[in-house]
């Protein structure tokens, strides 16, 4: 009776041990919407962005807004899972020593990421929001020259 009890609650344990694993995932499992190819063309320039799974906690993107045939701005993204915090860390080329900004998920649903980073001077706030399949909406906030800004992009997904 002893050994069945034991065996029953060893099995419990490796249970429990296996669901709560797989629950810490779940953010960005929930951010699949974001990968593939994403462009916006306006008349200012044009934004690409392209994700990619890199594992199962871990999602990289190249950024990118060229003008004509100038590239204004490039940037390199991670959104990371550690535990159950997602980050989303962007370096942009000639800001920040080349250095990772980092910017903590702090609400979610099923079709918006939001994440911010009060200490930071711009944006403070990153928001994606799926549209549908093929849309998605990128916003920047924050305070620039002593003025609330915020900056949206209308993207589509080209793959």
């Amino acid at each position: 009776m002893f050994q069945k009890i034991t065996l029953l609650l060893l099995l419990l344990v490796l249970i429990s041990c296996k669901n709560s694993g797989s629950n810490e995932k779940d953010k960005i499992k929930e951010a699949r919407w974001i990968l593939g190819e994403w462009e916006s063309k306006t008349a200012d320039g044009n934004l690409s962005e392209t994700w990619k799974k890199v594992n199962d906690s871990t999602f990289q993107a190249q950024s990118y807004f060229i003008k004509e045939k100038d590239t204004l701005h490039f940037e390199s993204i991670t959104l990371q899972q550690n535990g159950e915090v997602l980050s989303y860390n962007a370096t942009v080329k000639g800001q920040n020593s080349d250095k990772p900004v980092s910017f903590k998920l702090t609400n979610s649903t099923e079709k918006q990421l939001i994440f911010e980073n009060p200490k930071h001077d711009y944006p403070k706030k990153i928001i994606y929001t799926q549209i549908n399949e093929d849309n998605l909406v990128a916003e920047i906030s924050g305070t620039l020259e002593g003025k609330a800004t915020s900056e949206k992009f209308a993207m589509n997904k080209t793959k």
